[in-house]
């Protein structure tokens, strides 16, 4: 079923909170597309819960705590703060209502399998993509834990409250994050390089989140130094929903994607390109629905082990 564009019925109720109903006519699954912007399962910025899900944002507006909850026909969505409007003009975009499921031509057994079992799994458009860009620069050549770690710190030492009932905190400003002294990044783990590449971006976060679209914001991403294929497809995967942007430098992906398509326990970055080939468009889909299954990489040599599709 081909998206359309939703509609969103709001209903303010104050001057610092709004609600709004969305009509959705299609299966949707909320935790599965909003998963990726969530770095940990303790990020400050975001709350999964059995009722929905939270999330702290900074809009052109001013600061909004945005929560969204799933129903039998539709989402619920209501927002708080100075930018409560704006968050809700941008909750179907976020929950991955402007997303093209449908545009994946799945030719391979695995993906139409995956498919079929996950037709509500969309991308996020977040159009906050300097949010997107703080936490794929502290991934940056490290582990996954260090990462999550100089995130909360870096949140809890500079971040602020954001508005609303979660208790969600907000990320550092950009203008908070250009005028830090570097013994300040030290102090939540990072080393000179990363924070000199977070300062350049928060310099020219306002055209960041004026982009006008993907390929706009990736040519300005691409011209900070510091910042190469993997960060920016990481950013606009989230930032602009772009179906297209696979994580390019990703240590596990060729791996990954060799096992998935070819059976191949280890591959390098150009059997990943020619495996993705025919997915050409939409290989950040074909990316995401991958990191979505239960498949996993063998750990040990070439020696091929029998896969099952049900399994994944």
């Amino acid at each position: 079923m081909s998206s359309r564009q939703p509609s969103l019925i709001t209903s303010p109720l104050s001057t610092a909170e709004a609600e709004a109903w969305i009509t959705v006519a299609y299966p949707l699954d909320l935790v599965g597309t909003l998963a990726p912007l969530a770095h940990g399962r303790h990020d400050p910025t975001i709350r999964f819960t059995a009722g929905g899900i939270w999330r702290a944002m900074r809009t052109f507006d001013g600061p909004a705590s945005l929560y969204v909850a799933s129903s039998s026909n539709g989402v619920t969505v209501r927002a708080w703060g100075p930018g409560a409007a704006a968050a809700l003009e941008m909750a179907p975009g976020l929950i991955g209502l402007l997303d093209e499921p449908d545009r994946l031509v799945a030719r391979d057994p695995i993906l139409r399998d995956l498919v079929r079992r996950n037709p509500g799994l969309r991308l996020p458009r977040s159009r906050r993509l300097f949010e997107a860009l703080v936490p794929a620069i502290l991934e940056q050549k490290v582990t996954g834990v260090e990462a999550r770690r100089s995130f909360r710190a870096l949140i809890a030492r500079h971040g602020e409250a954001a508005p609303g009932p979660a208790e969600l905190r907000l990320q550092p400003s950009a203008q908070i994050l250009a005028a830090l002294p570097y013994p300040a990044y030290h102090l939540v783990g990072l080393e000179r390089r990363r924070a000199e590449v977070i300062r350049s971006a928060a310099r020219i976060a306002l055209r960041l989140e004026r982009a006008a679209g993907p390929e706009d914001a990736g040519r300005l991403l691409r011209a900070i130094a510091g910042i190469g294929p993997w960060t920016t497809a990481e950013v606009l995967r989230v930032a602009w929903g772009d179906p297209d942007a696979f994580s390019l430098g990703d240590y596990h992906l060729p791996n990954l994607i060799a096992w998935a398509l070819a059976g191949e326990p280890r591959a390098d970055e150009a059997r990943m390109l020619e495996l993705l080939e025919p997915y050409r468009g939409q290989r950040g889909r074909v990316q995401r629905l991958l990191e979505a299954s239960s498949l996993r990489i063998p750990r040990f040599g070439p020696r091929m082990a029998a896969r099952s599709i049900a399994r994944i």
